[in-house]
């Protein structure tokens, strides 16, 4: 049997149970403030009907004035409390919510973190965002709300029925009547509502999700000229968000008015029933005023039940969605061996590693891979081969399905995922920059770096010279993504930040595919520098870039096929020097057309 979502929100918020006591409290308190001034009507009549006669009379203030005064600075003193009260409740509700909201974001985005790769390629960003921004605000909406709303009317229910049982209790048996019937009614629709704001919640996560990867791509959306297209797939998801909402609605919506009814019931039976208790003489006109009152402080908040339902139930399928994403499990689990990386001299092996992506489609097949600290490697082959693959095994973004891959003789599963990832340095073919300046950006790699060492390494990169050509030079704003700048500039600013990360192994995936001719000359030239001392991977399509690496390994389908320096490898006129050939000109390849 699953847990209830409340039950689940009120463990995690256990550590917060003062504040909850104490908001709660005076929540509770505010509500015996707030009913008090029916009882003062009622005083009132009675001082001026009775006189001396009436309770404050009977208690040995015969003058109708000296009632009136007191009763005046009790009115005075009840009004400050249940003022105060409010405030109270108000501000520490509010910081309770915002408070969970933060925590739970922190929460969820941490371990939103530490899910693998395969699990972000499952799902759309902007279905997690939705998790995470909406779903996360949803409960801190309720929190700073409904829950009071919930205790108010509790104590109200309570309060008042206790003084109707001590006045008249005929009379309020018969003015209790609705109450069942209204708090049965709220739990059966609680029930009834619940899948129906469910399924709000995922027709908005998707809607979400589509907007996200539009605007993600934005630039192929107006090459291709799809605005139109685009609106109209928005149109539809925003169309069955809005017939989703309006579906719970239908329903939310009668709520109210069916409440109403049975609160007029409940107001009428006071009425006349309390009215013959008068004309019996068994019941004050004082008392009878008090009932009158008390009986629309009881049962008129009542209606507002329906949007505390509705608050509440939103809330709770938010709930649902975000501990699932909590209770997911984290499938790359981190070793606990931390190695600090001038503690690394870079000698990696993979021994028989097997991995696909999907279990019945093997990517990477038996391979075997030696390659000695300091020593630089070029990994080439065709698209699909497994290059990439191959180095985000070693980084630990997927778990092998079999084999081990090793770090100077220690098996990377046994290292924490800090101290392996902090020991290498990796620039990917898809270049990712934070909307924010280029400094940030080269920083990034090591956030402690002095200035000296953030310029050093862009001048390794190739990269000083245009980045001081930019509008504001290092404190330039790169945009969303690095919009703003071109593909090579991209690519050399995040060389120079995996160049200032100073890592003892370093990866280079692709990383000069977005560069031009001159470029790539000039950070060739940079290499001998970037990998003297450390242990470099790099792949290429682009051979000329790995060309004096001291070992050359050529994949397909997943295994090594041929290895060797450059010269031996064009020598055995295999599959690499037919790509070398392919690419200097020599043979052309045929077209089908």
């Amino acid at each position: 049997m699953s847990t209830h979502p409340l039950w689940r929100l009120l463990q995690y918020g256990r550590a917060y149970r003062s504040q909850f006591i104490q908001a709660s409290l005076c929540s509770v308190l505010n509500k015996l403030f707030d009913l008090a001034p029916p009882l003062l009507i009622g005083w009132a009549i009675d001082i001026v009907l009775q006189r001396e006669n009436s309770l404050l009379g009977r208690w040995g203030f015969a003058s109708v004035l000296h009632q009136l005064i007191i009763l005046c600075l009790v009115s005075a003193l009840i009004w400050t409390w249940e003022s105060l009260f409010e405030y109270a409740y108000a501000r520490l509700w509010r910081n309770l919510a915002q408070t969970l909201q933060h925590e739970l974001r922190l929460d969820a985005y941490q371990h939103l973190q530490e899910m693998e790769l395969a699990y972000f390629e499952e799902r759309s960003t902007g279905g997690l965002m939705s998790i995470l921004s909406d779903d996360i605000n949803q409960l801190e909406r309720f929190l700073d709300g409904g829950a009071n709303e919930i205790l108010q009317v509790t104590t109200t229910v309570i309060i008042i029925g206790s003084v109707f049982v001590y006045l008249s209790p005929a009379t309020a048996l018969w003015s209790a009547i609705p109450i069942p019937f209204i708090l049965w009614g709220s739990i059966a629709f609680q029930a009834f509502l619940a899948p129906l704001y469910g399924a709000v919640r995922e027709k908005v996560s998707i809607l979400n999700g589509q907007l996200s990867n539009n605007l993600s791509g934005i630039v192929t959306i107006k090459a291709f000229t799809r605005e139109a297209y685009e609106v109209q797939r928005i149109a539809q998801e925003s169309d069955r968000y809005r017939a989703s909402n309006r579906h719970a609605i239908k329903y939310s919506a009668a709520f109210v008015p069916l409440i109403r009814i049975l609160v007029f019931v409940g107001f009428i039976a006071t009425l006349f029933l309390g009215g013959l208790e008068v004309e019996a003489q068994r019941l004050s006109v004082g008392n009878y005023s008090v009932m009158i009152f008390l009986t629309q402080r009881l049962l008129w908040p009542l209606t507002r039940l329906g949007e505390t339902l509705d608050q509440y139930q939103r809330a709770m399928a938010s709930t649902v969605r975000v501990m699932q994403l909590l209770d997911t499990p984290v499938s790359i689990v981190s070793g606990d061996k931390v190695i600090p990386p001038d503690q690394i001299r870079g000698e990696v092996v993979l021994n028989n590693v097997c991995f696909g992506y999907n279990k019945n489609f093997p990517i990477i097949k038996n391979l075997h891979l030696h390659i000695p600290a300091g020593k630089t490697i070029g990994i080439v082959g065709a698209t699909g081969s497994g290059k990439s693959t191959l180095v985000k095994l070693l980084l630990r973004f997927y778990e092998m399905d079999g084999g081990c891959i090793s770090i100077d003789g220690i098996d990377i599963r046994d290292m924490s995922l800090e101290s392996l990832r902090g020991c290498i340095g990796w620039v990917s073919q898809e270049v990712f920059l934070f909307h924010g300046t280029v400094w940030e950006n080269i920083a990034y790699g090591r956030l402690s770096a002095s200035t000296a060492e953030i310029m050093e390494s862009a001048q390794i990169a190739e990269a000083d010279e245009f980045i001081r050509q930019l509008p504001q030079g290092y404190d330039t704003i790169v945009g969303e993504r690095g919009q703003k700048l071109s593909g090579g500039q991209r690519q050399r600013i995040a060389i120079a930040r995996a160049i200032l990360r100073n890592p003892p192994i370093l990866i280079l995936d692709e990383a000069t595919s977005a560069v031009d001719n001159e470029t790539e000359l000039a950070i060739q030239r940079s290499l001998l520098k970037i990998t003297q001392n450390r242990t470099t991977i790099a792949i290429a399509h682009r051979l000329s870039t790995i060309r004096h690496a001291d070992c050359i390994y050529v994949m397909e389908r997943g295994q090594i096929k041929e290895a060797g320096s450059h010269d031996h490898l064009l020598r055995q006129k295999g599959i690499y020097a037919s790509l070398w050939s392919l690419q200097v000109g020599e043979e052309t390849p045929a077209l089908n057309l």
